[in-house]
């Protein structure tokens, strides 16, 4: 009787082991991901997938960047400058602070056209940060010597989700291709080589020639 007993409890303990009710050590399971990390996965996803077809196009829901995500990786605007999240969402904040939900866009465009391009870098952090290396920066805020973190919550709240609907491929590109823009207020020499594509009241975009 005590062996059958034995034998029960056995097979009872193992059964508990399987249904995850029961351990013989320390869990060697993972913790499951936060949602910071999530979007982050995510937005490497949607990052390459413009890269490896030239196109911004809506993205599958399933991979899609939600807002709860979005903001979770860098809900204080604090965060380092090393995701696609937090380089498109800063960049777009530095340059269109201030300004209405359009201009935002229009500058969300641009870098997701250069991010489409194959004579950019095949990342949104090296697109933003282009040119820092010899001192002649892409987006001038990068190298400004001032500090990069976001210090107005509600405009950077709208960055952020205009930068989410852009790697989501649900923003509608309302500059027509541009790769390139600059304040109205300046006339930069080179724009004088390009075509312009669209002028909103803070800006002029442009592309190349051809």
């Amino acid at each position: 009787m005590k062996a059958l007993a034995e034998r029960g409890y056995r097979r009872l303990a193992i059964g508990l082991v399987l249904a995850g009710l029961l351990s013989s050590g320390p869990s060697s399971a993972s913790p499951p991901p936060t949602k910071a990390e999530v979007a982050k996965q995510k937005a490497v996803q949607l990052e390459r997938r413009v890269v490896e077809t030239d196109r911004i196009e809506p993205a599958p829901e399933a991979v899609r960047l939600t807002p709860e995500g979005t903001e979770a990786v860098d809900p204080q605007g604090l965060a380092p400058l090393d995701d696609a999240i937090t380089c498109l969402a800063r960049s777009i904040y530095w340059e269109a602070k201030g300004t209405d939900q359009r201009e935002m866009q229009a500058v969300a465009n641009v870098i997701m056209n250069r991010l489409g391009n194959p004579e950019f870098p095949s990342s949104l952090c090296d697109i933003v940060q282009q040119g820092s290396e010899h001192g002649h920066c892409q987006f001038s805020w990068w190298c400004d010597g001032r500090p990069d973190e976001a210090n107005e919550p509600e405009q950077y709240a709208k960055a952020r989700e205009v930068a989410r609907r852009a790697l989501n491929g649900t923003l509608p590109d309302i500059t027509h291709g541009a790769l390139f823009f600059h304040h109205r207020s300046i006339s930069p020499g080179w724009m004088s080589t390009l075509v312009r594509t669209a002028r909103t009241q803070e800006f002029n975009f442009y592309r190349q020639p051809g």
